[in-house]
């Protein structure tokens, strides 16, 4: 997920984005940011509800805890009842997921696990983003404990303020129409903050690839459409960074762990 930005003023708010308080008297309004100001989003940026709010009004995880906390004190609960209510809610595997899945395209994209996979795991991702490097290890774990269960597709999402990404999304697909994708991006990963051009030749010829065949591809910028196609696809999708995971269409409010992400796929597999 993107990172929040602190902001100033939310202790004293009492108008939130995208929070409705209308139905709410003037008492439970009170309760309500009351519980929104002392208690943390779930969503992994170490802020209070109100905070992130107001922080980061596009995060559906404190939209979804602000809109809970709502219901519960319409319903007139005070706030220690709402605030121990909250705690179970926001635990709950769903929270994680988005209520709605969104139609995203995998035909032609690299892939791992078997085809008739009862669930489909999406990542966007950058090959320099160093977290990114990190959720590669996360994906190995949870495609080894469900085997049979899960396939994982990726997509290129390389970001401007990352000079190298572009060129990496490209080789990577290079890389692909030689049948070494996943050889090159395990590779690229465990060395992401080394990436350049001679790197990757280099790389590509420890692979056993056709380099002259790969440099050709970067120099006629080969795959540049489809790498700007897949970027669309990702702000469609409503992608906002990297890495972001879908599972069965539905984004991952969360950072991907396997002990995180293990309960949302055996629940999906339940559906």
């Amino acid at each position: 997920m993107a990172a929040c930005v602190a902001q100033s003023g939310w202790q004293t708010a009492t108008e939130l984005p995208r929070v409705d308080f209308s139905n709410l008297t003037k008492a439970q309004r009170a309760v309500a940011l009351q519980v929104l100001r002392s208690e943390s989003c779930a969503c992994g940026c170490d802020m209070k509800i109100a905070e992130c709010r107001v922080g980061d009004p596009k995060c559906n995880v404190s939209r979804r805890l602000a809109d809970f906390v709502v219901k519960e004190a319409a319903a007139g609960k005070v706030a220690p009842a709402i605030k121990t209510a909250l705690i179970k809610f926001a635990a709950a595997p769903e929270m994680m997921l988005e209520d709605k899945p969104v139609p995203i395209s995998i035909a032609g994209d690299p892939v791992r696990g078997p085809a008739d996979a009862k669930i489909t795991i999406v990542e966007f991702s950058d090959f320099q983003c160093p977290f990114c490097a990190k959720a590669v290890g996360e994906v190995q774990k949870v495609l080894a404990k469900y085997p049979k269960n899960v396939r994982f597709i990726f997509k290129q999402y390389p970001l401007d303020s990352h000079s190298q990404a572009e060129l990496a999304a490209e080789a990577a697909l290079s890389a692909q129409a030689q049948g070494k994708f996943w050889e090159m991006h395990d590779k690229m990963y465990a060395n992401f903050r080394l990436i350049n051009r001679q790197r990757i030749y280099l790389w590509a010829s420890e692979l056993g690839m056709d380099t002259n065949k790969l440099k050709a591809d970067l120099d006629s910028r080969k795959y540049e459409k489809r790498v700007a196609m897949e970027e669309k696809e990702g702000d469609e999708a409503g992608v906002e960074g990297t890495p972001t995971f879908f599972i069965n269409g539905k984004r991952l409010n969360a950072t991907f762990e396997a002990q995180t992400v293990a309960p949302l796929i055996e629940q999906e597999a339940r559906r």
